[in-house]
């Protein structure tokens, strides 16, 4: 009863004409996201987060999740119509979606896409609704050292799942957590690396390192590339999946579904882990995998709705324990924190509006999308005539207005500027800059804990060991990293996201 309790509070607030407001812009910016290549919801959530400083925190906050999850769905509408993912997460639909689209059935795989997403959102929504409250009940035991403890298991978390090469992913966690030392020192007041620079002595602002990894180096890596148009299938077809599609797409949208929500509650994972391990394993199900890469309806469904899946479930571990997974997250972080809102257990209790207004806003947002998405694509599609040349250029204007509107201070300007042309020469590098956030969010907290933790134990720094769930949870961090070293964990850690390289 307590559940349907807070459900009613939650739908309460959600249902006002503002929140719904705001939940569709950003549903519908969401999907504008995800259709157009070059962006991200990094970059967008970064470059609103401003904006949040004049809304309510329930509206803000409604309004940045939609914008997250609308993107999952956005992707799939290019990556099946045009074989061009706008999303990152997109990029394991374009191998089935795009070729259904080839085959004249391009309405129902966008049916089939729009549908997963649906219901993978609705299911993990309910998950997070029943799951965080007691969630949030064990986090409230938390003392200094299990949050400590917490964090590195999030970091490394965050190393192992992360693409690409580790020793790189590892440099890019070691390089946000000395950013995260820039600035004054809370316990002592001492400033430190600022070089002698006042703006520097408040630290690095995690929206302009954001701004200029993820959407000025972005812009700068498409900038140089030559403009490659799929022309729009002629026929989309009727929209209505057949029997046997349906039969082929229900199992793997379930399987995608539980997939999903478990690999987003983890560090690093959210929607691109997710889906690209629902492609691998529907594959391995199937009993025709070399139908797979030709349009089979189950390597769409499947990870169509993981990749939803994943990014709902990722919300568990911010809102329960104030521990942000990927880089969405954690700038999820700062727009609370912008509202003196300390991300964690004490939400549910000190902010319950806030808490439940914003999961039963899930619900509405996914209802809205699918309601949006399908009757619109043609719109979205028209969108990607607009040449690169004049869109991008629009971006970098919006983005350079975000950040001056801070701090109205043009040192930010120069200071993303900086970290977009560093952030693109390590894309050149192929060096991920989530780890990097990650770093830059979580390094000032885990400094403060472990700090706060030696203070209580008067320096003792067994108090990590000796209490038991601090001590689980630096276990597991180590039988992470001993995974990851074994040869047959490494090789198939490569093979899971060999698509994405």
């Amino acid at each position: 009863m307590e559940l349907l309790d807070n459900l009613a509070l939650g739908f309460s607030v959600a249902f006002t004409p503002e929140n719904l407001l705001y939940a569709l812009l950003g549903c519908i910016l969401g999907t504008l996201v995800g259709v157009l290549p070059g962006l991200g919801p990094v970059p967008t959530i970064a470059m609103l987060l401003p904006i949040t400083y004049v809304l309510p925190p329930v509206a803000g906050l409604i309004m940045l999740a939609g914008i997250y999850y609308g993107t999952q769905y956005g992707g799939s509408t290019t990556a099946i119509l045009v074989n061009l993912p706008g999303e990152t997460s997109a990029v394991v639909t374009v191998l089935d979606g795009h070729q259904m689209a080839r085959n004249g059935r391009a309405g129902a795989a966008l049916s089939l896409a729009a549908i997963g997403s649906f219901f993978a959102g609705s299911v993990t929504t309910m998950l997070i609704a029943a799951f965080a409250p007691p969630l949030a009940e064990v986090a409230f035991k938390f003392g200094p050292a299990e949050y400590f403890s917490l964090m590195t298991l999030g970091l490394i978390g965050a190393v192992v799942l992360a693409s690409g090469s580790l020793p790189k992913a590892i440099c890019m966690i070691l390089l946000g957590l000395l950013l995260g030392m820039v600035g004054t020192d809370v316990n002592s007041g001492v400033a430190r690396y600022d070089f002698g620079i006042p703006e520097l002595q408040d630290g690095i602002d995690f929206a302009i390192v954001a701004m200029g990894v993820f959407g000025f180096a972005e812009i700068l890596s498409n900038l140089e590339q030559k403009e490659n148009r799929v022309e729009l299938q002629d026929k989309i077809g009727s929209l209505y999946p057949n029997r046997q599609e349906i039969r082929e797409a229900v199992p793997a949208i379930v399987r995608g579904t539980a997939l999903g929500s478990m690999l987003g509650i983890l560090p690093g994972g959210g929607s691109v882990l997710s889906a690209f391990a629902s492609y691998t394993l529907e594959k391995k199900l199937s009993k025709e995998p070399e139908r797979f890469g030709k349009g089979h309806p189950a390597g769409l469904a499947g990870p169509e709705s993981a990749n939803n899946s994943g990014a709902q479930a990722s919300f568990i571990p911010l809102l329960t324990l104030g521990i942000p997974g990927n880089a969405v997250m954690a700038l999820m972080v700062g727009a609370m924190t912008i509202h003196n809102i300390q991300p964690g257990p004490q939400v549910m209790t000190s902010h319950p509006d806030l808490f439940w207004g914003l999961i039963a806003s899930m619900w509405i947002g996914n209802l809205m999308l699918v309601v949006l998405n399908l009757p619109l694509i043609g719109i979205w599609v028209k969108l990607l005539k607009v040449p690169y040349r004049i869109l991008f250029p629009a971006i970098l204007v919006f983005c350079t207005i975000g950040v001056y509107s801070l701090n109205y201070n043009t040192f930010d300007i120069y200071t993303t500027a900086i970290f977009g042309v560093i952030g693109y020469f390590w894309a050149k590098l192929k060096c991920e800059g989530a780890p990097l956030l990650l770093g830059l969010v979580l390094g000032p907290m885990m400094e403060e804990n472990f700090r706060r933790a030696l203070l209580l134990s008067r320096g003792d720094f067994f108090t990590f060991v000796e209490r038991p769930l601090s001590a689980s949870l630096l276990a597991a961090a180590a039988v992470l990293v001993v995974l990851v070293a074994l040869p047959s964990i490494r090789k198939k850690r490569q093979e899971t996201f060999v698509e994405e390289d």
